[in-house]
């Protein structure tokens, strides 16, 4: 009983440890994402002009415009890019599956770049939610199709393949049509398909924090199905979990979180992979009621992070978004793979 107790006391210390680390490296990060740029602000004018929106002009209208948008939507979207990954992974009981390995996220850029070209050649303009619908309906076809090449394929290291072939195809149509492409807009869609936090307005952040707040509360109450159906499908039913109903939400959940993210900033690699793995090693759990918030968080910090890279490091040239996570997720994916491997 003494044991019990202790161990919970050291896993109870663990998480907190944990959960103040990330919110102290959020706060951190974006203060780091506001001070720095082409016009530095020191951090007595930023916290004026955000208590009170007074001082130079000029400093205002770059925090409110410009960085601020930029800063709540890479915390958004790293966040619901994360979750997604995490979600995967429960599905397919693999850690190796994410949005951008499946080809997820490649079906959803295909069907946004589709979309563009013919509601901006059609009406000359695009919502906001078009492309997260046209996203959305990208990202479950890519689903689909992973799912009927599961009954079929036996073994999760030819699915993944599939996921990967996937990925190809649906890239290569999007820049075979975006290549003959006459309208500028579209033209551009070249920088947003490796993905970018750039150009973000409050009108973004408030779209996307309806969508990804309300998906990711959905989440967080799916915590107790979610914890059983770690433990295997026979578990699952026996706490009185609807097996087909329980797969479908996970399913479209993790859908919408992925398109949201590749609606406004296009496929962002290795972060839905890295993120989860990470966390959970942090962590040393699995109990989807604690990864779940810490996922979010930690995708966030993440992103703000290597965003802040992506706009500074070799300023005024601008990385893409996914050069960077690709920088430091890749190596952690390798890695997941190696221990994987001494495992077994």
């Amino acid at each position: 009983m003494e044991q019990e107790n202790l161990h919970t006391y050291r896993s109870t210390a663990l998480y907190c440890v944990v959960f103040i680390a990330l919110l102290a490296a959020l706060f951190v990060i974006t203060v780091l994402n506001i001070n720095i740029g082409s016009v530095p602000i020191s951090v007595g004018e930023i916290v004026r002009i955000l208590l009170h929106k007074e001082g130079n002009p000029t400093q205002v209208s770059i925090i409110w415009k410009i960085r601020l948008p930029r800063i709540l939507m890479a915390a958004l979207l790293g966040g619901a890019l994360s979750l997604s990954g995490f979600l995967l992974q429960t599905f397919f009981a693999n850690p190796i599956a994410g949005p951008f390995v499946l080809g997820i996220s490649s079906g959803a850029k295909m069907v946004v770049a589709l979309s563009m070209i013919y509601f901006i050649g059609a009406f000359g303009a695009v919502s906001s939610w078009t492309l997260i619908i046209a996203a959305f309906v990208g990202s479950l076809l890519s689903v689909g199709f992973i799912l009927i090449m599961s009954r079929r394929l036996k073994g999760m290291a030819v699915l993944l393949v599939a996921g990967i072939m996937i990925g190809y195809i649906c890239s290569a149509i999007t820049d075979f049509v975006v290549t003959f492409a006459e309208d500028s807009d579209i033209v551009n869609l070249h920088g947003w398909s490796l993905g970018s936090f750039s150009g973000m307005s409050w009108d973004n952040v408030r779209i996307a924090a309806i969508l990804v707040g309300v998906t990711t509360l959905a989440v967080f109450l799916l915590s107790k199905p979610i914890g059983a159906y770690q433990l295997g499908e026979a578990y699952a039913q026996s706490m009185g979990v609807n097996i087909r109903v329980f797969r479908v939400a996970l399913i479209v959940l993790s859908s919408i979180l992925s398109a949201c993210v590749t609606a406004f900033a296009g496929p962002i690699s290795f972060v839905g992979i890295a993120v989860p793995y990470l966390v959970k090693r942090l962590l040393n759990t699995s109990k989807p009621i604690v990864v779940i918030p810490a996922v979010f968080l930690g995708g966030a910090v993440f992103c703000m992070g290597c965003d802040l890279i992506a706009r500074t490091a070799f300023a005024p040239t601008e990385l893409n978004i996914s050069t960077v996570t690709s920088v430091f997720g890749a190596p952690v994916v390798i890695g997941m793979m190696l221990r994987r491997n001494k495992e077994r």
